[in-house]
């Protein structure tokens, strides 16, 4: 597959410098890039391959960094190559066929043009919506929802009850809607307090590998439309999760909290019960969240607070430490004479 600079230009929105007749046949690293690839510099880290790189191409946002070399100049290098990439990586169409070695009950409602691979369990009362596809060996539990246009890969739970939104994508070995984890204290066992709530998926979400999210024990656990979910994020019950929010790899979110509109969070950040964040919020990586936070700041540390506050926290720790080593020294000087 290939393309002229000028074609690509066109895809992105961008405007061509150099050659616009030049053939692209592949996406390339900058530091890995050949003769006949097109790169991009999106983080000025890299920009110290700019002289070395033997790209064809490079897409740019800085009409300086293009003297002499054919190129894009656009306003966000990083979603031109997103883009870019779509044209030589397009989504493989899916079969529309229910392979007969899936097992669908009876009175599960399938849309149409959707695909069901082997191994693939549909229970009582689900009703898949059309162009949907689920993958080999997934389980979709009685009465849930996966709406249309879907794609549930190999290896996923979906347990009964929940509802998967329009366009939703699950990637493998994720599991929604298995039991909270919820019991009552007691001197001889821990009293399993029923787990009788749901799951809901609103639109546009994707949810990376390995996630879980557990059922609401009454109510509702609900994932905002267009939100992001990385891999390895566990989600407790009836946490409330809002709309375009990007949640990355490890993220732990215990039970009952609620997340509101556009927020992100860092790796391996965790989060206490029942607290509420404002929209808008970021929680820096590995910060613990352990009381309810406003709106629009950015948090780190542990316990998080206002990222400012934590940078002079952490500045304050750096002179204390540097302090005691010279008094250490001091004395130990003394001690000689």
């Amino acid at each position: 597959m290939k393309f002229s600079l000028n074609e690509i230009a066109i895809f992105v929105d961008g405007d061509v410098h150099g050659d616009p007749d030049i053939k692209i046949f592949e996406v390339a690293e900058i530091q890995n890039a050949m003769d006949g690839s097109i790169t991009f510099l999106g983080n000025k880290m890299y920009a110290k391959y700019l002289e070395t790189t033997c790209a064809s191409a490079m897409i740019v946002s800085d009409k300086s960094l293009l003297e002499g070399k054919n190129g894009i100049l656009v306003d966000n290098p990083q979603l031109a190559i997103a883009k870019v990439l779509t044209m030589f990586f397009p989504e493989k169409p899916f079969s529309k066929k229910i392979h007969p070695m899936s097992i669908i009950d009876s009175s599960a409602k399938i849309g149409k043009d959707v695909t069901i691979e082997a191994g693939a369990v549909i229970e009582s009362g689900v009703e898949v919506e059309e162009n949907a596809f689920i993958g080999a060996n997934s389980f979709v539990g009685k009465n849930s929802r996966v709406g249309s246009d879907c794609k549930i890969f190999q290896n996923v739970v979906i347990y009964d009850n929940s509802r998967i939104g329009k366009r939703s994508i699950i990637h493998g070995s994720v599991v929604i809607g298995c039991d909270g984890f919820g019991f009552v204290p007691g001197d001889n066992e821990h009293f399993k307090i029923p787990q009788a709530g749901k799951v809901i998926i609103g639109k546009d979400v994707e949810i990376g590998a390995n996630t879980v999210i557990d059922r609401a024990t009454i109510g509702e656990t609900i994932i905002g439309d267009m939100s992001k979910i990385d891999n390895l994020v566990h989600i407790g019950h009836n946490v409330q999760i809002g709309k375009r929010c990007l949640i990355t790899a490890q993220v732990g979110i215990a039970g009952s909290t609620k997340i509101g509109d556009n927020c992100q969070m860092g790796g391996q950040a965790g989060i206490v019960p029942h607290v509420e964040i404002g929209s808008y919020s970021i929680i820096a990586a590995k910060s613990g969240v352990t009381k309810s936070l406003k709106g629009g700041q950015m948090y780190g540390g542990y316990p998080a607070r206002p990222i400012r506050d934590q940078h002079k926290r952490d500045a304050v720790h750096r002179e204390v430490s540097i302090i005691k080593k010279k008094v250490e020294q001091l004395i130990q000087s003394s001690e000689r004479h």
